[in-house]
């Protein structure tokens, strides 16, 4: 069994979390320039075995999609193409995953200082993202 991995896409940096081979848990893993992410993905996939990239889909609070749809989707058309075809691209709700990060870094005790690092929150987020997912999985099996 693969990885899943989860990308909180940005226009400038992509936050990526990761789970345990066993896909039961998953923890932020970093941050990539956006620009950076399609290299970035096909090294990892090329030493990790991945069976699917869990993207943040972002959405309105009516469920419609939001103005950023208008870059990630040429973004998601370059990584179908590049990255191996047996690694399902799976889009999931994000909506609030900005909110949870930053509650996660205030409850862990984080300096408000650290919390500014826009990037701690991108692979934070990316984690919450990934561990929704997980979580819905377990109520379908």
């Amino acid at each position: 069994m693969g990885r899943l991995l989860a990308i909180d896409y940005g226009r400038k940096r992509c936050g990526v979390a990761a789970t345990d081979t066993l896909q039961l848990v998953a923890n932020p893993l970093t941050t990539v320039r956006a620009c950076d992410l399609e290299v970035w993905l096909l090294e990892y996939v090329g030493r990790e075995p991945v069976d699917a990239i869990v993207v943040g889909y972002p959405t309105t609070m009516r469920g419609e999609e939001s103005e950023s749809m208008r870059w990630i989707e040429p973004a998601l058309k370059r990584l179908r193409r590049v990255l191996p075809q047996h690694i399902n691209i799976i889009m999931w709700d994000e909506r609030f995953t900005s909110v949870l990060a930053h509650r996660a870094m205030i409850d862990g005790g984080m300096s408000r200082m650290d919390r500014r690092d826009k990037s701690v929150v991108d692979k934070i987020s990316a984690a919450i993202i990934l561990n929704s997912y997980l979580e819905s999985r377990q109520h379908i099996n």
